[in-house]
């Protein structure tokens, strides 16, 4: 069979870049650089998975991508409501991109409040795939339509593709011998089918992780195969889809290497893995379950034979205590949490601050105050990891900026602990911990040396010539104190969170000793070694955007934009936030503005103003999800022209 490609047309936001028409009367194929899709349904419906095995076999293909899941923080939020609402929302694209997209151009919405709760983000001219069973008069009263939208000709500017996908998949499994409620189920599947036609994504891994999710019901991974091929053949046969879709793998977008896809939890579980095989140290995670860090600890658990031990405690207190006591043995100490837990976590992170113990405290930030927004996304916790703590206690920050840099920012962070034997805050968030993208493997040569000597004998002389340890007698470079691990012969010494007596390690409450510790304990963090900040100018920028964390895709995409249509700006990103990079100083300096997106209230712009005493303006949000690149982009826009 021949095909003839026609010429191909501008990239805009519809992503049309060529046509294949085939001849015979079989469907049309577009090719396109990029897709944006969002599932849709309610809690049930499987939208997680379904965007899940979507973006697996996307992967799989080669194309670049960012997800954004969505889902409510109720176990099961009630059926057919808007806040019960759960979506999955996937970009690919055949080059290199940094966000989940701003709108979807196509929408799978299981129910009228899927449609209700996701239509005003879709573009004109948006594919909208919705089931129609579900549209029945009493679901559709139950989220606010007084008429049918699908009738009434409110969604006509958009390409609405009706299909009653849960007739369809009942249907399809009639030969099983389910109830009609166990064959309903199916239909995430259904529509799984019907999308992986559409696009052109690769099915064998989809029916390989059926039946492997389903081994022990082999009926059930049956039924749900069926209506996986079922969907396929429904957009291969029907005539309402008269065109699928390609966009071809990324080829240039990425180095050469090994790739797989990756969320920001599982990377920054293997990052945490990775740190205590370079560190040559038992890794020990001591952990209370809490969205969204739940992930980490169900991941590590699986790691026994990396040496890795987790600990589900009772409490948040417990599992730091358990981990503070695990880095007192020598251990690669872990604790994970979120925001709340940070709050009952500070006193012991104070603790560890006067021990001068390795301890990584991680924080997958959320929406707050208190319980607040357990499965949406903020950076508000920034303040609380620089000082949430009584009395002055330092603690160094980092903050990965995306879901594969999880992994390198957990060696960074353990890094730092190791090095100057002190607790650290690594500061992700709900964005970076459940989107995912693709992650280059590394090789084992590029992995950091992470491997302590621990004090084995006397290291100190008294003035009659008595060798002695002295447990705070520092490393006059890192001023790191000696890691003394307990039982080892001749290296007994008292610790606890009354102040120590320098060198010795004695109780004192001598005021001019407490002074000196204080003040060495400071200047141990603002001595740590941290990369200078780049930045990306090559223009002769006069507007700087300084960003940190997960703002980095949204941030980077709206600086593409802009340059792209003839601005002039500059970008710079943080990494360590705590001590900031030694030239941050002086990079703010050479700019005329300064601009600081973030999610949160101007926390980062706080500690700018205050210590560099530079002019440099927010750009908050606190609405529980990322900011959006066109947003950014006209805020940017707005900044440069002022």
């Amino acid at each position: 069979m021949t095909s003839q490609v026609s010429s191909p047309a501008e990239h805009t936001d519809g992503t049309v870049v060529g046509e294949q028409r085939k001849p015979g009367g079989a469907k049309d194929v577009r090719r396109l650089d990029r897709v944006i899709i969002r599932f849709a349904g309610d809690s049930g419906d499987g939208m997680q998975l379904t965007g899940d095995r979507f973006t697996s076999e996307t992967a799989s293909f080669g194309n670049d991508l960012s997800t954004l899941p969505n889902f409510p923080a109720e176990i099961r939020a009630p059926a057919g409501t808007l806040p019960g609402v759960s979506s999955f929302q996937l970009h690919f694209a055949d080059h290199d991109i940094l966000t989940p997209g701003d709108a979807p151009n196509v929408l799978v919405a299981m129910n009228p409040a899927a449609l209700k709760a996701n239509v005003g983000d879709l573009p004109r001219g948006a594919e909208i795939i919705v089931n129609t069973d579900e549209f029945t008069k009493r679901a559709l009263q139950k989220v606010g339509y007084d008429t049918d939208p699908l009738q009434d000709g409110s969604l006509d500017g958009y390409n609405l593709h009706p299909v009653p996908l849960t007739t369809l998949t009942v249907e399809a499994l009639k030969e099983f011998a389910l109830s009609r409620k166990e064959a309903e189920r199916s239909k995430n599947m259904f529509a799984l089918g019907l999308l992986s036609w559409m696009y052109h994504r690769p099915t064998e891994g989809t029916e390989k992780f059926l039946k492997s999710k389903f081994a022990k019901k082999p009926d059930i991974a049956e039924a749900n195969i069926a209506a996986f091929r079922a969907g396929w053949n429904f957009g291969e046969t029907t005539e309402d889809f008269a065109v699928s879709y390609e966009v071809a793998p990324a080829a240039k977008a990425f180095p050469v290497g090994t790739y797989r896809n990756i969320s920001g939890n599982l990377a920054l579980a293997y990052g945490l893995v990775t740190a205590s095989q370079q560190a040559d140290l038992p890794l020990f995670l001591g952990s209370y379950p809490i969205t969204p860090a739940s992930d980490i600890l169900h991941e590590l658990s699986k790691h026994k034979n990396f040496g890795v031990r987790t600990f589900q405690a009772e409490d948040e207190i417990a599992g730091i205590g358990a981990a503070l006591g695990a880095a007192f043995g020598g251990s690669l100490a872990v604790t994970t949490t979120s925001g709340p837990g940070v709050a009952l976590k500070s006193e012991t992170i104070a603790l560890a601050v006067s021990l001068e113990l390795p301890l990584l405290v991680v924080d997958i930030q959320r929406g707050g105050p208190s319980t607040g927004l357990p499965t949406k996304t903020e950076q508000a916790d920034l303040l609380q990891a620089m000082f949430g703590r009584n009395g002055e206690a330092p603690v160094p920050v980092v903050a990965p900026q995306t879901p594969a840099d999880c992994f390198d920012a957990a060696l960074e962070a353990a890094r730092i602990a190791l090095t100057y034997r002190t607790p650290v805050m690594l500061l992700s968030d709900g964005y970076l911990a459940n989107g995912s993208e693709p992650w280059r493997i590394p090789d084992l040569d590029e992995l950091p040396d992470l491997r302590v000597q621990f004090a084995s004998g006397p290291n100190h002389t008294l003035a009659d010539g008595t060798e002695v340890f002295w447990p705070y007698k520092r490393d006059p470079k890192t001023l790191a104190r000696p890691w003394a691990i307990p039982g080892t012969p001749g290296l007994e010494h008292r610790i606890g969170g009354i102040e120590k007596q320098d060198g010795t390690g004695n109780i004192s409450y001598d005021p001019a000793n407490h002074d000196f510790m204080v003040r060495t304990r400071q200047a141990k963090v603002d001595g740590i070694e941290v990369p200078d900040i780049e930045v990306d100018d090559p223009h002769g920028a006069r507007t700087l955007v300084l960003g940190w964390g997960s703002t980095y895709g949204p941030i980077t995409a709206a600086v593409r934009r802009l340059r792209a249509a003839g601005e002039s700006i500059a970008q710079a990103h943080l990494r360590h936030l705590n001590p900031f990079p030694r030239n941050l100083g002086k990079v703010l300096q050479q700019y005329d503005k300064v601009v600081v997106p973030e999610m949160n209230l101007g926390q980062l712009a706080t500690l700018i103003r205050a210590k560099y005493l530079v002019d440099a303006h927010s750009y908050n949000q606190v609405n529980g999800m990322p900011f959006k690149a066109e947003q950014l982009a006209t805020a940017l826009k707005e900044a440069i022209d002022d």
